[in-house]
């Protein structure tokens, strides 16, 4: 059981039957929000297809209450060159009507849990500059400013920044030795 004594909720591997849930959550803030430069949601499809790129090696989270969904995170593949396979980038989306409960905090510290264990090396981060709040999180977690990208995205008719956030793991965790060597 994670969260305050007020506001309690678990977390816990997504599976399938949670796609539809994930989905909702995620296409309030394509429709509403500057958290991701998305600008049509994603349909069933889509999302199933996003789903099976995901694994034991980039797992995704929910955060659930009372049999529902308020919350899903996941790690990513950074880039598909090999060189890349030990960083990771974070996803962390809560329910609009649950925000600020502790349930981001809950999920994306349980995400960096999973890739130390992972054995990735560095997780890092892309939030929209005006994003004060997934900021503010990501550097309660240990994660630092890196990069700002300026006017890189375009949404709701204005240019928005982009900041890279970086945390870099306990080196050596294992976990992924020989992974995609083919060996």
């Amino acid at each position: 059981m994670s969260g305050s004594n007020r506001f309690q909720f678990e977390l816990r591997p997504a599976g399938a039957a949670d796609l539809v849930s994930i989905n909702a959550i995620y296409n309030h803030y394509v429709l509403h929000c500057t958290c991701t430069y998305q600008t049509q949601p994603s349909t069933a499809s889509q999302r199933e297809e996003w789903f099976g790129q995901h694994g034991p090696e980039y797992p995704v989270m929910v955060a659930e209450q009372g049999g529902e969904v308020i919350g899903w995170a996941s790690l990513s593949r950074f880039h598909p060159r090999e060189a890349y396979r030990r960083t990771v980038e974070d996803s962390v989306y809560v329910r609009h009507d649950v925000q600020r409960l502790g349930v981001g905090h809950a999920l994306l510290a349980d995400l960096l849990r999973q890739a130390e264990a992972l054995g990735y090396h560095t997780v890092l981060g892309g939030i929209s500059a005006d994003r004060e709040a997934s900021l503010a999180l990501h550097a309660k977690l240990g994660f630092e400013k890196v990069a700002h990208l300026r006017e890189v995205g375009f949404k709701f008719g204005r240019w928005l920044d982009v900041v890279w956030m970086q945390r870099m793991l306990r080196p050596g965790s294992g976990g992924l030795e020989g992974a995609g060597s083919g060996s």
